[in-house]
């Protein structure tokens, strides 16, 4: 309930997780005219914070600051990282009143980001003026939007490198599979991928100690590849692999 200790009234977009079933959720814009009854600010946190529609990329849509200071928002919260593609860091925007006050509270120069966190967020911003190159220039969108074609390239030029490496350890096969987004946004949407299966030559007992032993080796390389285990094979999804032969001339380095 709103009182006379009541500062501000926030939402907070579920970027990182999904609440299903039935549900529902406050509109922004009825928010605002609540708090603005009140003379109070009204504040949102949109968590991953993208600056454009995804879906003009064929992605799941995001709602962008814009869209909430649109709805009525005096005050918005989103990182500089995740579906932006920057490096980490918080941002906030709104109302010049409000800004001007928080950077007088001295938790602003306690939590300001440091000048190389700066110069890297300039440069990936200015790549956002340019929205008709954006999916080829900034990595995160290019990689969220590869074609699967593209990817299963991938996979078929490293089968036999690979299969040879694995010789008597692993069966290796090109799989189809999904990638998840990010845990920090769009928690729940997968995109359709391909990726290399790694499966145990040693089935039944020690199936799972074989694949721990070939986890372990891959994360040994000299640049460590990570890659997740899903039923009963060690699987490395290639959607931000986009250079096969920067894995393909470390595989002899392998140790089992």
């Amino acid at each position: 309930a709103i009182d006379a200790k009541t500062a501000l009234l926030l939402k907070v977009h579920t970027s990182n997780y999904a609440i299903q079933g039935f549900t529902a959720a406050v509109e922004e814009a009825a928010l605002a005219q609540l708090a603005h009854s009140h003379a109070l600010p009204f504040m949102v946190d949109l968590g991953s914070g993208t600056l454009v529609n995804l879906r003009d990329f064929g992605l799941p849509q995001e709602p962008t600051p814009m869209d909430s200071l649109v709805a009525g928002a005096d005050l918005v919260t989103f990182s500089g990282d995740k579906l932006l593609g920057g490096p980490q860091a918080g941002i906030l925007v709104g109302r010049r009143d409000l800004i001007a006050r928080i950077k007088k509270n001295p938790l602003k120069r306690a939590l300001r980001v440091d000048k190389m966190t700066l110069a890297a967020l300039e440069a990936v911003l200015q790549l956002y003026r340019d929205p008709a190159r954006l999916a080829a220039r900034l990595p995160t969108l290019r990689l969220l939007t590869r074609a699967v074609a593209d990817i299963e390239r991938t996979a078929q030029t490293l089968l036999p490198a690979m299969g040879a490496a694995l010789a008597g350890v692993a069966q290796v096969e090109v799989r189809a599979c999904h990638s998840q987004i990010g845990s920090g946004s769009l928690p729940i949407d997968r995109l359709p991928s391909f990726c290399l299966a790694l499966m145990p030559v040693v089935r039944g007992k020690g199936e799972g100690t074989a694949l721990k032993k070939i986890e372990h080796a891959f994360r040994n390389l000299p640049v460590p590849v990570i890659g997740r285990v899903s039923e009963g094979a060690f699987c490395m999804d290639l959607r931000c692999l986009e250079q096969a032969d920067m894995l393909q001339s470390q595989l002899g380095s392998l140790r089992f």
